[in-house]
Parts: structure tokens; sequence; C-alpha cells
């Protein structure tokens, strides 16, 4: 029961902070200057610098995610294994 608890928990965490996402600029400022003066003086580079910037940010979090869930199903199989011997 115990168990089904922080599933839901966090089945339904996971739902709140979808449900809440803002819109995120992540640009330092002479990034944005550059970019805005890019746009402003009719070029295009700079429309996906804000997608660049947060492709680059949110990998290293899914790295880790995956190594935490990989290491999370090893533990449990090995668990599981000490359980039936």
């Amino acid at each position: 029961m115990r168990m089904r608890n922080k599933q839901f928990f966090r089945t339904v965490s996971v739902i709140i902070f979808m449900l809440f996402i803002v819109a995120v600029e992540a640009q330092c400022p002479m990034c944005r200057m550059s970019a805005e003066s890019n746009l402003a003086n009719g070029g295009s580079e700079g429309a996906g610098l804000n997608k660049g910037i947060l492709y680059l940010l949110s990998l290293p979090y899914l790295l880790v995610m995956f190594l935490g869930f990989v290491w999370y199903r090893n533990r449990k199989a090995t668990k599981s294994q000490e359980v039936d011997s």
C-alpha cells in the first residue's frame, strides 16, 4: 500500500508540473542583445537561440534521469534475486 501512495504522489506531481509550464527565456544579456540586433537587421540566426539553449540545458538532466532509472532498475532486480535465493 505504501508503494502505491508513493507512485500516486509522483504521478500527480508530474501532472501538476506539466500543467504549469511557463515560457522560459534562457539567454544571457549579451546573447539576447546579439540576437535582437540580428533580428532587427533582418537576420534569422537569433530566432532559435532560446530553443537551442534550453535543448543544451535539458540534456544533462535527461542523462542523469536515464542513469538513475538504469541504476534503480538494476538495484530492484538484484534485490529480487536476493529474496529468491
